[in-house]
């Protein structure tokens, strides 16, 4: 078993691959967390092998936070887009079987 923890800034408007896709191993759980102070308003979004975000996830308002697990989760790179206007943290981990 592997557990990686990584985090980036993105400054506005920058998006780019956050969770690699695994090669050997499989993953059963990960999460990612935007982190930045309650009074901003900001945007993220999260996609699953799409660097277009034709279809992804959101985070908005007080939702800073997406997590998955189990045998049947997504195992391709996994992207984050800050369509905010100001620069995020983002943090994420992953656990490989």
């Amino acid at each position: 078993m592997v557990q990686t923890v990584k985090s980036i800034r993105l400054p506005p408007g920058q998006q780019g691959i956050f969770l690699e896709r695994p090669h050997v191993l499989s993953r059963i759980f990960f999460n990612i967390v935007a982190i930045l102070p309650h009074t901003v308003s900001y945007l993220s979004k999260i996609s699953f092998d799409d660097p277009l975000f034709l279809e992804c996830y959101t985070l908005l308002g007080t939702n800073t936070y997406l997590a998955a697990e189990g045998d049947g989760i997504f195992q391709g790179n996994i992207w984050v887009r800050n369509e905010a206007s100001v620069n995020i943290l983002y943090s994420a981990t992953e656990i490989l079987v």
